[in-house]
């Protein structure tokens, strides 16, 4: 399929959900309908462009707490796969310049979606403060992807801390997710993509707390290489 009826087919879903989102947004403000709508956006995504999706490791973890989830990223395609395969409320920290996208925008703002600036450290550390008296008034689970952009090699970039100092202040545990077979079906820059079947893998939630500040360079490595051995447990099963 080209890449522009992807596109077209994303944005009438898009205005669909978000219209219904906000209109009901008068009567969600802890956003559980939104996380709904959200999760339903995520499907219909990969279901229209006919794509199977599984998840494997959501057994580790507890629906009722809230946690950090730290993802790769390789693909547009990690976005309604995380999305749609995280089964609780999440929220994605997203960078500001998404907040230029008609009805995209105003669905995330809507949703309490999280926007950074990521060129401005000063607005950056004020919006990590916001970030977690947002979560104290009302608690739900966060998605990051620490290395930032895209790849365009399917390799994986270093990580940055940000994210990770965020789940150390608010002591919530970081769960390491991997997406698996997003970057061959949508390449960076490419025209067309390939439906295949893609994998949302889950590691072993990492407990921190708000003494492990000093220590943040140390877990941030810990979460990549989870996030990696991820990847590699299912590049072996892919092979096998």
């Amino acid at each position: 399929m080209r890449i522009y009826w992807f596109y077209s087919l994303i944005c009438i879903s898009t205005v669909i959900f978000s219209i219904t989102g906000i209109i009901l947004t008068p009567i969600d403000w802890r956003g559980k309908i939104w996380a709904k709508i959200v999760r339903s956006w995520a499907k219909s995504i990969l279901w229209i462009v006919n794509i199977p999706y599984t998840t494997i490791g959501l057994d580790k973890l507890d629906p009722n707490q809230q946690y950090v989830f730290a993802s790769n990223h390789e693909s547009a395609f990690d976005i309604p796969l995380t999305l749609g395969g995280i089964p609780w409320h999440v929220v994605p920290i997203a960078k500001k310049e998404l907040k230029k996208i008609p009805f995209l925008s105003w669905a995330m703002l809507a949703a309490g979606h999280i926007f950074i600036d990521r060129s401005n450290r000063k607005k950056a550390l004020q919006s990590m403060a916001n970030i977690k008296n947002s979560l104290k008034k009302n608690p739900r689970s966060i998605l990051i992807f620490p290395e930032g952009t895209r790849s365009l090699d399917g390799k994986m970039k270093p990580f940055k801390k940000g994210g990770i100092v965020l789940a150390i202040d608010t002591g919530l545990p970081i769960v390491p997710i991997a997406c698996c077979g997003t970057f061959d079906v949508l390449i960076k820059g490419s025209k067309n993509f390939n439906p295949k079947p893609i994998e949302l893998r889950f590691g072993d939630p990492i407990q921190i707390s708000s003494e492990d500040f000093d220590n943040r360079n140390e877990i941030t490595e810990q979460v990549k290489q989870a996030v990696i051995n991820l990847k590699s447990d299912w590049n072996n099963f892919d092979i096998n």
